[in-house]
């Protein structure tokens, strides 16, 4: 027989269904990121979860609180944005809120490409710390499907959200903001607490730090680095926009 006979070749185990991984990243998130990294990179069954959840949460918060009542409710968080309403003739206030209605609204129908523009960016970012700082080997796919995968548990705050405004919320005391309790900023009463301090409890969130595990779990895999390195990453950058907008409320609210 030549030496060149042609050897059988190793079977390629196939990748698993995109209905699969969202299972495993709530079971077994490594197979999931696992699964990314042997080149399965599609992500669009998530996003478009989070786009049918969105606008759900939207037609939710739209019917039963109100778009006008949503931007009133943040102008009423803010003392310097009610004290510029204040010295405001009636014209102008009605004016403005109509201005601040129209961007509310606008920023829950863009929330697709928000979605795709905040994962681009969240992503770049991941992809050059996990590389250039921790020595991986990432591409930049594979950590944005790693991200859109990682979002999952996103989708129980939003249906949370939509729990508590069909048990009754009363419409003037909604805050857009933070419409669940998953945090300990939920449990306390904005008016009466200091900016910062909201800002920082509102941030210990056990939905993000589940998501930020995930993150970490999932760069790691992907770039073949050690789990460790994922978690400082993730973590690393949630920190400091945790502190820089504690500090931002604290200083303009």
């Amino acid at each position: 027989m030549s030496d060149s006979a042609v050897q059988p070749t190793a079977e390629v185990a196939p990748g698993l269904s995109q209905g699969q991984r969202l299972t495993n990243i709530f079971t077994a998130p490594s197979k999931t990121f696992e699964d990314i990294k042997a080149g399965h990179k599609s992500w669009w069954l998530p996003f478009i979860i989070y786009v049918v959840l969105g606008f759900a949460f939207y037609g939710v918060v739209n019917s039963k609180v109100g778009m006008r009542q949503v931007s009133e409710n943040q102008i009423k968080l803010s003392p310097k944005a009610e004290e510029q309403m204040a010295q405001l003739t009636p014209e102008q206030r009605e004016q403005r809120m109509k201005i601040s209605t129209a961007i509310t609204q606008g920023v829950f129908v863009a929330g697709p490409v928000f979605i795709l523009a905040m994962g681009a960016i969240i992503s770049l970012v991941l992809l050059g710390t996990i590389n250039f700082v921790f020595g991986g080997k990432a591409k930049f796919g594979s950590i944005f499907a790693v991200w859109m995968y990682a979002m999952m548990p996103s989708c129980i705050k939003t249906l949370l959200g939509i729990v508590v405004i069909f048990a009754g919320t009363a419409p003037d005391s909604f805050n857009i903001k933070n419409f669940a309790p998953t945090n300990l900023g939920a449990f306390m009463n904005p008016m009466e607490t200091n900016a910062g301090l909201y800002s920082l409890a509102s941030s210990i969130d056990f939905v993000t730090i589940w998501t930020l595990v995930l993150v970490g779990i999932g760069i790691a895999i992907v770039a073949g680095t050690k789990r460790g390195s994922g978690y400082i990453a993730s973590f690393g950058w949630w920190a400091l926009v945790v502190i820089v907008g504690a500090g931002f409320a604290a200083a303009f609210s």
